[in-house]
């Protein structure tokens, strides 16, 4: 299936992860792609992995700091005067921050945490929805969470700035599908990414693998979510199948935030 022939993708946290997952999987469907992340390193790994998997792939790298406006704006830029156009937009970039109680959650830990997670989904919106309202059309899905859905303690910051991303969502979503623009959200469970693998960490220390069990001992499929399924759904959200999802955000975390 060619879904994303002659489309072009940005993808934010494109380094690792979620990011790079879902640039393989869209990268196999055809698009022409542009990964940001801030880890250079990462990028070209990232990059070496989707030319060995697709070797026709199209793969542009720009290093950037989404929770910076001017950086945002670079990267929009660049897309645009590299290929004209933004199809799709997976604004995933992200971070857990550290886990604490909420009145011993450090100001600027808070922050750094809310300007990465929210104010760098917010930058990327406002850029990208101006080049897709002037085009007419374009899909953007946001990387929310469970834990922008429902609580999960230890994560004020986290938390905070993933339902932000919620609200973010559904408001643009409302805002421009007047211009055959969509605007969705996922929210994953416990996918075993480098970011959950370090939340583990400081969850269980040396004995972080004992810690992922118990926590997915209560999930209803009794284990971790894998990151090309989230690579799966990124890109049918972001393909023309799914232009009349809008405005709303999809789970993937096996059922977990329904058994609360």
């Amino acid at each position: 299936m060619k879904r994303f022939e002659d489309k072009v993708v940005i993808i934010t946290g494109g380094g690792s992860g979620l990011g790079r997952a879902s640039a393989s999987q869209i990268a196999k469907e055809g698009a022409k792609l542009v990964l940001v992340d801030l880890n250079k390193a990462a990028l070209e790994e990232s990059k070496s992995g989707i030319l060995s998997e697709t070797p026709s792939a199209v793969v542009e790298l720009v290093e950037a700091n989404v929770a910076e406006e001017k950086e945002v704006e670079k990267f929009v830029n660049f897309t645009i005067d590299k290929f004209g156009k933004i199809d799709g937009f997976f604004n995933n970039a992200g971070i857990e921050g550290k886990q604490n109680l909420t009145e011993d959650f450090g100001i600027d830990e808070f922050n750094r945490v809310v300007n990465i997670n929210l104010n760098g989904v917010f930058y990327g919106m406002k850029h990208v929805l101006k080049e897709m309202k002037k085009q007419g059309f374009g899909s953007i899905v946001n990387t929310a969470s469970v834990g922008g859905i429902r609580g999960v303690g230890n994560q004020s910051g986290y938390a905070a700035s993933k339902h932000g991303v919620v609200g973010l969502t559904r408001n643009s979503g409302i805002e421009y599908g007047q211009y055959g623009i969509s605007v969705k959200a996922i929210a994953p469970g416990a996918i075993m990414t480098p970011m959950v693998e370090g939340s583990l960490k400081q969850i269980g220390g040396d004995n972080w693998e004992e810690a992922g069990k118990e926590f997915v001992s209560v999930n209803p499929m009794k284990r971790f979510g894998k990151p090309e399924e989230v690579g799966y759904l990124v890109a049918f959200l972001l393909s023309n199948h799914a232009d009349f999802i809008n405005a709303t955000v999809i789970p993937i975390d096996g059922g977990q935030s329904y058994k609360y």
